[in-house]
């Protein structure tokens, strides 16, 4: 597998990797929090150790699966290689989540008080180079045919705010419910409580990449979201990229396939 990193001018950290950009697939995978590194000029934002290793940090497991997927797939990844507390990559610049104060119960004390300067000098070393990495990609694809397909992947901690969640698997969509309701329909067949646009959707803010990466281009897209108790260690990941890729496969060839309409009689 080959491996693009793409640096900042400032610092040695790669804020955003392409693995594997000649796979012949045609879903490119991409995982927007795949990382909880806070490196230099941004340093720790005042978290504790615990902080930056739990998951307001990241999406724990989400890398392992997108990788695990990618090689199923046959299909580039592009990930992330900071913090989504440093820059959340699936936000927008203007958005208040892009450089969180505040993430569930926690203070983020070093995205307190950001100055205009501070949120562009951010903006331009992470968001920029990173969606322009997975916009060539798309492009690429897109001109040589056939379109491209992009998976967004991530995982949601199995608590929030002290409330217990069921859902295991959450397929979301932006403005194009189509392969999203594809991959559910093959995702009941499982063992996986998965549900449409649970534990988040659109209203939430969560289809930034998918709304400025795929929509424009008339690209198929899904936002795949595991519960990240079903990711701890490599085994759970690969397992769970075994289960999910062919039911992706068969989804998009069930929307661009469709089966005939029986006559009646």
């Amino acid at each position: 597998m080959t491996a693009r990193p793409i640096l900042t001018a400032q610092t040695a950290p790669a804020v955003v990797t392409v693995e594997n950009p000649d796979a012949k697939g045609r879903f490119v995978i991409c995982c927007e929090h795949a990382a909880n590194a806070f490196p230099a000029p941004w340093g720790d934002l005042g978290l504790t150790a615990a902080q930056q290793s739990a998951h307001i940090a990241w999406d724990p497991g989400a890398l392992g699966l997108a990788r695990a997927l990618a090689a199923a797939l046959d299909a580039p990844l592009v990930h992330a290689g900071v913090s989504r507390l440093v820059y959340d990559l699936n936000r927008p610049p203007q958005s208040p989540g892009a450089m969180a104060a505040h993430s569930e119960a926690y203070a983020v004390p070093g995205n307190t008080g950001l100055s205009a300067a501070a949120r562009l000098a951010r903006t331009e070393a992470i968001y920029l180079p990173f969606h322009a990495a997975l916009r060539a990609l798309l492009a690429r694809r897109a001109a040589t045919g056939p379109l491209p397909v992009l998976a967004t992947v991530h995982s949601f901690t199995p608590v929030w705010h002290g409330h217990p969640r069921a859902v295991e698997f959450g397929i979301i969509h932006d403005a194009d419910p189509t392969l999203a309701r594809a991959v559910l329909a093959g995702a009941k067949a499982t063992r996986l409580d998965a549900r449409l646009n649970e534990p988040y959707s659109a209203a939430d803010e969560v289809t930034h990449t998918l709304a400025l990466q795929a929509t424009p281009m008339g690209l198929r897209n899904v936002m795949l979201e595991f519960r990240n108790d079903l990711l701890q260690g490599a085994a759970a990941q690969h397992a769970m990229a075994a289960m999910l890729a062919p039911i992706l496969q068969a989804a998009l060839a069930s929307i661009e396939c469709p089966e005939p309409q029986r006559a009646s009689n």
